[in-house]
Formats: C-alpha cells, sequence, structure tokens
C-alpha cells in the first residue's frame, strides 16, 4: 500500500507540473550586424538628398557617413536622368563594383543588393 501511495504521488507531481518548452538555439533571432558604412565621392554630381532617401528606404543596413576613415565603402555616382552609373570602392581604393542604369531607384537597389552580400 505505501508503495502505491509513493508511486500516485509521484503520478500526481508529474502531471501537475508544467512542461516548459526547451529554448532551441536555431530559432533565436541572430544578433544585428552592424550597419555597413559608405562615404560619398566627392566629385559625385547625384543629389545626395534622393540618395539618402533612396538609401534609407532600400538599404537599412546602409549608412551614409562624411568621415571616409570610419568608412567601409566609397560610392562614386556620376549621372543625370536617364543615366546613373555607380562605382564601389573599397576602403583599401579597389574598385569591386560597378552598375548602370537608368533609374536612380534600380542603381540604388543594385548597390544595396551587392553590399547585402558582404
Amino acid at each position: 500500500m505505501k508503495k502505491f501511495i509513493i508511486g500516485f504521488a509521484i503520478l500526481i507531481a508529474f502531471v501537475i507540473t508544467p512542461v516548459v518548452p526547451a529554448i532551441s538555439v536555431a530559432s533565436a533571432a541572430p544578433a544585428p550586424a552592424r550597419p555597413l558604412r559608405i562615404v560619398l565621392a566627392r566629385q559625385s554630381n547625384v543629389d545626395i538628398a534622393q540618395l539618402v532617401k533612396h538609401f534609407s528606404s532600400q538599404c537599412p543596413n546602409v549608412t551614409i557617413t562624411t568621415n571616409p576613415k570610419g568608412s567601409d565603402f566609397m560610392l562614386a555616382e556620376n549621372g543625370w536622368s536617364g543615366s546613373y552609373r555607380f562605382l564601389v570602392i573599397a576602403h583599401g581604393g579597389d574598385t569591386i563594383y560597378a552598375t548602370e542604369t537608368a533609374l536612380l531607384s534600380n542603381s540604388v537597389k543594385d548597390v544595396c543588393k551587392f553590399l547585402s552580400t558582404r
């Protein structure tokens, strides 16, 4: 009878105790990456306000900075309505990406796509 009561008490304890789901490491959100910093080349002739507008809407992980020493990349942009040319230059001076499109938004989208792989 004693064994029956102890067994019954253990069974009740398991039924009453709530089951806490295990938190898996894979389901945890990844840490946000440091935003990439881009400095604009001085000889660029594209409207800076339009660039900032398009980058902020299409590339939330990119920050435009005025500090060339603290930047990851330099963006040299040249163009006017109907013909935009963008060059992405690495911090050491190597040109690593170029695009030419008819719309400013498409050039920014191409650069964002390239930078997201970095």
